[in-house]
């Protein structure tokens, strides 16, 4: 179990080193000049990340590194599941929306719960970055970072992979979806 310091068991941490090391060294294309050892040091030294990373691995996200950021010597993970996390579909986009829904409220709001993980929810162009390295929501679709100019308007917006192309779209910030989750993004 999780402490409420939101740090991992030495044995959890080990755990989850090891899957986010098979992970990455079978997806050698979303990070190919990026050493592993590097991202463990950096890993080892930032627990609470580790805690999110892992809160990202239980609810179906499949964290990798996707980029280095040389200015703020940070490693930059995405969810890189196929379909968007299944452990976090079915929320509306923000606790705004959460608040307005009169009956059939959904469990929880997708800013909300990226909140509680320590993470962010991937924004458009972070998301299209992420459909270089493979096909990704080809049967579902993640809520992304919504401009304030939309949100103001009672809107949200959405990305999905239908037909060879990324489709970024929008909805009721209210609406909720059984194939609609996020992607989240964590800097280490």
């Amino acid at each position: 179990m999780k402490t409420t310091k939101k740090e991992l068991s030495p044995e959890q941490r080990e755990e989850l080193i090891k899957t986010l090391k098979e992970r990455f060294e079978k997806n050698r294309n979303r990070h190919k000049e990026i050493e592993w050892e590097k991202v463990e040091t950096k890993l080892q030294a930032n627990p609470e990340k580790l805690w999110s990373l892992d809160d990202m691995e239980i609810t179906g996200g499949e964290p990798d590194v996707v980029a280095y950021d040389k200015t703020t010597d940070e490693y930059i993970f995405y969810d890189c599941s196929a379909e968007s996390p299944k452990g976090r579909r079915s929320f509306c986009y923000d606790r705004a929306a959460l608040d307005a829904r009169k009956e059939h409220k959904p469990q929880n709001s997708a800013i909300d719960a990226a909140a509680s993980m320590g993470i962010e929810i991937l924004t458009e162009e972070q998301y299209r970055e992420l459909q270089q390295f493979g096909k990704f929501d080809t049967k579902t679709s993640s809520w992304l970072k919504t401009p304030a100019d939309i949100r103001k308007h009672g809107g949200a917006i959405f990305g999905d992979y239908r037909y060879e192309t990324i489709f970024i779209y929008h909805n009721g910030a209210e609406s909720y979806y059984a194939a609609r989750g996020f992607r989240g993004v964590l800097r280490i």
